[in-house]
């Protein structure tokens, strides 16, 4: 099977090299300034006693000649637009593509662009960051990546993709919902930006003040409530783990997106954020602090719309 990574970024890189590690044809694609970086040091993954170098094979979007049988689409939601643009040589009639973004937004853009038929549902889990030099470091032990059929039916292109990556050494669970996966994931990933963002701080900054032990738990009940009201709920034991998650005294843990609002960098606050809160009203679900959060980043993000150089 050909597979192309779009992107070689902390999340799309990681299942990217995994795959290649273990011996399967995938190319990624890259913009020239990361395939020089990369074709200078090689993909470099380390951390929690990963430590390996590939040499990648690496394409640019105006070499994409011809279609490739699976995509793992691997991009900010700010880089959604441009990424399916250059994706289009690469899909054929019987490519399949994994997004691997958070939120749901994009699977309408996708369907938009490309139709229905090539695309698949996807939830990643792993904790891993680029470092200063763009090697890829692994912070904690998730490697999942859940895909489905949007409808829920079972496929056999779904089933292929899942043995690709369980053979590679990641987790690839069924799922006969992979939306509702998707959700779950969505209100893990909105309430841990919204306490690092609203707090300024990493979530054991949060939990060491006066008050902050019960911001975490109180967000996660509003995203939770939307996720509920949208027809799927999120199971006990998944509320607990975001919970703790949340609430760890002195825990480092922090979002990409609270990374990028510090650096000040745009954020994916729409695509998080602004679609979450949108979907509240039209549920008539309250969402007070969610509210707040996603106006605290549409103000960093104007700003960094008018003022782009950091002026």
């Amino acid at each position: 099977m050909r597979i192309l990574t779009v992107g070689a970024g902390a999340a799309g890189g990681w299942f990217g090299a995994r795959l290649a590690q273990a011996g399967q044809d995938v190319t990624f694609l890259v913009r020239p300034d990361r395939a020089a970086a990369l074709r200078e040091r090689g993909l470099r993954v380390t951390g929690l006693g990963e430590d390996f170098t590939l040499t990648p094979r690496l394409v640019t979007a105006d070499a994409l000649s011809h279609p490739y049988d699976l995509v793992l689409l691997s991009v900010k939601s700010t880089a959604l637009g441009r990424a399916a643009k250059d994706l289009a040589p690469a899909v054929g009639p019987r490519t399949v593509i994994v997004p691997l973004l958070n939120g749901m937004a994009h699977l309408d853009h996708l369907r938009g662009h490309f139709g229905a038929g090539p695309v698949l549902g996807g939830v990643a889990k792993v904790v891993t960051t680029l470092n200063e030099h763009g090697d890829i470091v692994r912070m904690a032990p998730p490697s999942t990546l859940i895909t489905g059929e949007l409808d829920g039916r079972a496929s056999e292109r779904v089933e292929a993709v899942r043995a690709l990556l369980t053979g590679a050494g990641v987790d690839s669970p069924g799922t006969s919902d992979v939306v509702a996966s998707m959700w779950h994931k969505w209100v893990f990933i909105t309430t841990l930006a919204a306490v690092t963002c609203l707090a300024r701080g990493a979530v054991g900054e949060a939990v060491a003040v006066p008050g902050g032990a019960g911001l975490g738990p109180a967000v996660l009940a509003e995203g939770a409530a939307v996720a509920a009201a949208a027809g799927h709920p999120v199971p006990d034991a998944e509320l607990d783990f975001t919970a703790r998650t949340v609430t760890t005294p002195g825990s480092p843990l922090t979002p990409s997106l609270y990374r990028d609002l510090i650096a000040g960098r745009p954020t994916e606050v729409e695509h998080l954020f602004g679609d979450l809160v949108g979907r509240a009203r039209a549920l008539a679900v309250p969402t007070p602090l969610l509210d707040l959060a996603t106006l605290q980043l549409r103000v960093h993000q104007r700003r960094v719309e008018r003022h782009p150089d950091g002026g």
